[in-house]
């Protein structure tokens, strides 16, 4: 006797639980291994991010001291100038016929 549509004689599904079971295995293994690589690519990094860290702060403070040497130099240049500029005019001052109390005068 045939059977009338829509029966429910359908194979049933084996559950192969073994096989499951190791693809699972199989899968948090791959993801332990990446996630270790990952962690160690964190690590590299974060020691490059401390070394330049150290290099930046080295940097700067070479620059600062850089800048204050400069600083220096450049007073020191402005004083002798004007040291130099003050010696010319005390001589043309002096050449012209000018006595020393007036040159001190002017100077002050």
């Amino acid at each position: 006797m045939p059977r009338t549509k829509g029966s429910k004689n359908k194979p049933k599904a084996i559950n192969d639980y073994a096989s499951q079971i190791t693809e699972k295995q199989e899968t948090i293994a791959s993801l332990t291994t990446e996630i270790a690589s990952i962690q160690k690519a964190i690590e590299e990094q974060k020691n490059t991010l401390k070394e330049k860290k150290i290099a930046l702060k080295k940097a700067e403070k070479e620059v600062a001291s850089m800048e204050a040497k400069k600083a220096k130099a450049d007073a020191k240049a402005a004083e002798e100038a004007k040291k130099v500029e003050a010696e010319s005019v005390v001589k043309k001052l002096l050449a012209s016929g000018m006595s020393a109390d007036k040159i001190l005068e002017k100077l002050k």
